[in-house]
């Protein structure tokens, strides 16, 4: 049966993960495999010389063996389309570049995206849908919550606790906690690029700069 691999998202990163599951598919496909894009708002129909489908042609496939990596950096809409996927029963993938250094007792959860250069050293445990662009590294004995998203560059060090649907910007640095006292990041943060994050940051909020602070009007003018 011919295989299908789905990226959902023709855009920036969707273009950048196309390598990665094109290698997953020359080793894992037998019978011939075909890589799509999946998107419902795209405007274009042809990218990187694949197909731009949308879901619903995606799924209209069904005689093929279907799946799909959620190429989007949103972690709320990547969980809703996560969720929609497996309910269509079709297969998520888990994508990892050649070069992406993995150390001892790092356990995942499905679906996750390493991008190139990225590295999780030791005793790490990392929820559903994580995605860690390039160059990202999360050291020691750090709690990752699901859907969280790590761009370009981020340092995760060690002794740090993370929750669900947290977006952390390029080149953002996050200061290492200590044992039995990790620096905590509550659920839906957003930490804006180039932060240097140095103490916890409660649910729902959005920090920038070094040392960084919530961003407020006041803050913003204060640091201008």
């Amino acid at each position: 049966m011919k295989r299908v691999y789905g990226i959902y998202g023709a855009s920036g990163y969707g273009k950048e993960v196309y390598h990665l599951v094109k290698e997953v598919a020359e080793i894992e496909s037998l019978s011939g495999y075909e890589i799509v894009f999946v998107d419902d708002a795209s405007n274009y129909d042809d990218l990187l010389g694949c197909r731009v489908l949308s879901y619903k042609d995606f799924m209209s496939l069904s005689s093929c063996n279907l799946s799909i990596t959620i190429a989007i950096a949103n972690g709320v809409i990547r969980e809703k389309l996560t969720n929609k996927c497996i309910n269509d029963k079709i297969n998520i993938l888990n994508i990892k570049a050649s070069n992406v250094v993995k150390m001892d007792e790092v356990k995942l959860g499905v679906g996750y995206i390493l991008n190139p250069f990225v590295t999780l050293t030791s005793s790490i445990k990392i929820g559903k849908g994580f995605q860690a662009n390039l160059y990202s590294y999360v050291a020691h004995d750090c709690v990752i919550g699901d859907y969280v998203t790590l761009a370009p560059c981020v340092k995760c060090n060690g002794n740090v606790e993370i929750g669900n649907h947290v977006y952390i910007g390029t080149g953002v640095i996050i200061k290492q906690g200590r044992v039995g006292k990790p620096l905590k990041i509550g659920d839906r943060v957003t930490i804006q690029a180039g932060s240097f994050v140095t103490k916890n940051i409660p649910d729902g909020m959005t920090v920038f700069g070094n040392p960084a602070i919530e961003l407020t009007k006041d803050n913003l003018k204060r640091r201008q």
